[in-house]
Order: structure tokens, then sequence, then C-alpha cells
């Protein structure tokens, strides 16, 4: 799917009124999101060992 594609998509999901500050937010997160699954495919992921050990100090106390 294009990247159009996906913008028209997400759009045509939204409400009626939802505000273009919205409607950017949803597609900045389809963007990243397609950004994260492209570089799973090119196998650049985290491994799930790393994350485990990373993940504490991702957390706000």
């Amino acid at each position: 799917m294009s990247a159009k594609e996906i913008a028209i998509e997400v759009i045509g999901r939204m409400g009626e009124d939802s505000s273009l500050h919205e409607i950017a937010r949803e597609i900045e997160f389809m963007a990243g999101v397609q950004e994260g699954l492209a570089e799973l495919d090119r196998g650049e992921g985290v491994p799930l060992e790393q994350v485990e050990k990373d993940l504490p100090s991702w957390v706000i106390k």
C-alpha cells in the first residue's frame, strides 16, 4: 500500500469533526509504524532481551 493510500485510509476512518491536528497526529503515528516495520524487514530490530534490559531506564518514575 502506498503512503498516499495509507493516508486516505486513515482519514476515511476518522470522524467528520476531526481536526487537522488529530488527522496529522494519526498520519504521523502510521508513518512511525510503517518505518518500524520497514526496519524489521531489513533486520534492524532490537532483540527482546535487549529491550527488557533497557526498559527500566526508559520508564519515568
